[in-house]
């Protein structure tokens, strides 16, 4: 349902684009003036970068925008000599007629390699006139300065949980899904800004049940809820180590969390846990911090996570 549906209902035009105003607003005068310079969208996945590409090609050139636009996916295509080749190819060829310029449209820009960034920056200078760029990308960092240079740059934030539940509703309704209120919500709050993955979410919880629920969605989502995630800072605050670890390792089990995962949504929580001072938070935070180090470099999940959970009794206990 998520690629077909959003490809389905992809905004024809960069006005129907949600929760991104400021972009929208820029791009629509390029729109109306039919015209634009090379564009940088910049922001997490799931934002619309590459729909709003899409829709402001439609919006320059009609229904018939694919005969001027050619769309590639940089992640698999990053070598030098992709760049060398079917980018040059594409950008030195004449725009059909009633044109004054194609446009190339990378996605993922970000996973070039230094070589081929180097040698886009160099077909960009040369085919500006009758050639536009547009590159997406999660981290701008990774982006060559003379390639950022020239482009303009937009700033896609992650969508507000509003804009998400708005979306997620939606969907459910045209999908003939019975999606309850605490479902809809519990997708927006997992989903993190993330369109692509609250719809992927929904997706996945109505192909177990059409009638979609809050439990259904976190445990689908491999997602513990926020009262289990308070109840274990709870337990290592008013109960001591053993019950806050078998209150760790039943979340673990049930929601079939990976250790890594269990540590960011304990620390995405953290600051919604009333019972807490800001000092205490402070430390637990770089407790949590120094666990996920030493996961991500090789040690023993169980033990590091055990070791967090008594190092947070330690801190937090009474």
């Amino acid at each position: 349902m998520s690629e077909l549906w959003v490809e389905r209902h992809r905004p024809r035009s960069v006005s129907g684009i949600k929760g991104q105003r400021a972009v929208v607003d820029r791009l629509r005068a390029y729109a109306e003036a039919c015209t634009f310079p090379h564009l940088m969208f910049a922001g997490p996945p799931g934002t619309g970068k590459t729909t709003a590409a899409l829709a402001l090609a439609r919006d320059v050139y009609g229904e018939g925008y694919r005969n001027n636009l050619l769309e590639m996916n940089a992640s698999d295509e990053r070598k030098l000599e992709s760049i060398r080749t079917k980018v040059k190819q594409f950008a030195r060829t004449a725009p059909m007629p009633g044109s004054t310029f194609k446009v190339i449209f990378l996605d993922e820009a970000d996973a070039l390699t230094p070589d081929a960034q180097g040698a886009l920056r160099r077909i960009m200078e040369q085919y500006a006139e009758t050639c536009r760029f547009i590159l997406s990308c999660n981290y701008s960092s990774k982006i060559i300065e003379a390639i950022q240079s020239r482009c303009a740059v937009f700033r896609f934030r992650p969508l507000d949980q509003e804009k998400v539940l708005e979306m997620v509703t939606e969907v459910a309704q045209k999908e003939d899904v019975e999606l309850d209120v605490e479902a809809a919500e519990a997708i927006s709050r997992v989903s993190l800004g993330d369109l692509r993955k609250a719809i992927t979410s929904l997706q996945v919880a109505a192909s177990l049940d059409r009638h979609v629920t809050r439990d259904l969605v976190y445990e689908t989502t491999a997602t513990a809820p926020p009262e289990e995630l308070h109840g274990f800072f709870l337990a290592c605050k008013e109960d001591g180590f053993q019950p806050a670890r078998r209150r760790m390792r039943g979340v673990l089990d049930r929601f079939g969390l990976a250790g890594t995962d269990l540590v960011n949504q304990l620390h995405r929580e953290l600051g919604d846990v009333t019972f807490l001072d800001e000092v205490q938070k402070l430390a637990v935070t770089e407790a949590m911090a120094e666990t996920d180090f030493r996961m991500v470099e090789g040690g023993g999940e169980s033990l590091q996570l055990d070791a967090m959970a008594a190092r947070i009794c330690t801190l937090i206990g009474s």
